[in-house]
């Protein structure tokens, strides 16, 4: 009876683990379902086998410092409700890379996440292309959104482009390496086409982030394993999308004089960025409160340019200076260090395996764990609920190689 209700758990920690990527476009209730049922049968079977639940690692007590600086953090809330809830979260987010990192664990398990991935790509890409042509996305008939200057833009199932660029820039890297430089037959042309629909998806959503990082994830991983034709593409693509990009967008690069930074950030992230360090050197050390960026924001804004009004809450658009803002850079601190053990675990995982199929794996993960951080330059994607649980799963993923190496 014992060994049967331990493959129930197993069962179900596996196919949940495996949908995750393809459920995050659904919804987040759906993708937090499954991480709960993961992260719930985890436990059970622990306490069933009577295991200990190992956390003596590098990576878990940098994890561990983060959460401590948070809750540090709290010293200076003024929202003691929003910061209890911030702290349940970042515990949330331990459990969802823990419980990945400790049940990924053989390489079938991985290839049918990298179908997951891609099928979550291809078919919100799909259906971001859909929306644009029929005026309504086919799962939640979402409408495209109309920017400022006029041009229309998918959301897909997300709330809006930006967050589908987000999850397009977490995954399609994943996808494109497997594509690139692993898969034949087959398999090579699902991929294949997974990567042109993601690709697709991309470049609709014009979310400056999104391309940037996707960018920089495919030439790493180009140059990385020596792909020079992809090389050569990406170049020309860079030299050929200010002739080829809409009129719009042409008009609009010369009313602000090509200014690269105005381009990127638009003046009302400019000004966000302002008042955010505003708000850090007020409270350099451990910030205003975890998770209460937005209602303190009003408090640090600073006299504003008429063309770059921001409202009286706002999320950074910056996951860096967001962390400041709400924990100081001590609490920022904690968290570069912990990406940096995470770097260093999957780098030198990735150096030692012999096996060409999850050596590839071990860099896609990089290249996906880093566009998912650059695009956090511009957006403050670790704060979005919609898909900051692909971040973490990421970092579970990567750190699951280990458990099979």
């Amino acid at each position: 009876m014992k060994d049967k209700l331990i493959n129930i758990l197993d069962f179900a920690i596996y196919w949940s683990i495996v949908v995750i990527p393809f459920s995050v476009m659904f919804g987040p209730g759906l993708a937090n379902a499954y991480i709960g049922i993961a992260c719930a049968c985890f436990f059970v079977k622990k306490l069933i086998k009577k295991e200990r639940i190992a956390v003596n690692t590098s990576v878990n007590w940098a994890y561990f410092l983060f959460i401590g600086c948070s809750i540090l953090s709290i010293k200076n809330s003024l929202y003691m409700d929003d910061s209890v809830r911030g702290i349940l979260r970042v515990f949330e987010y331990f459990l969802i890379f823990f419980v990945c990192s400790e049940e990924i664990k053989s390489k079938k398990q991985i290839k049918l996440i990298a179908a997951s991935a891609a099928l979550g790509v291809s078919l919100v890409s799909i259906d971001a292309i859909w929306q644009l042509v029929i005026g309504k996305d086919f799962i939640w008939g979402n409408t495209p959104q109309i920017c400022p200057i006029g041009l229309p833009r998918p959301s897909a199932s997300f709330p809006d482009p930006n967050v589908l660029g987000v999850y397009l820039s977490a995954l399609v890297p994943l996808v494109a390496a497997l594509a690139m430089v692993r898969e034949t037959g087959k398999a090579r042309i699902w991929m294949g086409i997974a990567v042109l629909l993601g690709l697709a998806g991309t470049v609709l959503t014009f979310a400056r982030g999104t391309g940037i990082a996707v960018y920089a994830a495919l030439l790493f991983i180009a140059i990385v394993k020596k792909q020079k034709a992809v090389i050569a593409v990406l170049v020309g693509a860079l030299l050929v999308f200010p002739l080829v990009m809409p009129k719009s967008i042409k008009d609009w690069a010369k009313e602000i004089k090509y200014n690269p930074i105005v381009f990127l950030c638009n003046y009302d992230r400019i000004s966000i960025y302002k008042n955010a360090v505003n708000m850090i050197k007020h409270h350099p050390v451990i910030g205003v409160g975890v998770n209460t960026f937005c209602k303190s924001y009003t408090k640090y804004k600073l006299p504003e340019p008429e063309n770059a009004k921001t409202a009286e809450t706002m999320y950074a658009h910056n996951i860096y200076l967001q962390m400041a803002g709400e924990i100081g850079f001590l609490g920022l601190g904690a968290f570069l260090l912990f990406l940096f053990f995470v770097f260093k675990n999957v780098f030198s995982v990735y150096r030692r395996l012999k096996d060409g199929y999850l050596s590839v794996i071990a860099l896609s993960l990089m290249a996906c764990i880093g566009a998912f951080l650059i695009n956090g330059l511009t957006e403050t994607n670790l704060y979005y609920p919609r898909v900051v649980m692909i971040f973490w799963y990421l970092i579970g993923f990567s750190l699951a190689l280990k458990n099979i190496e």
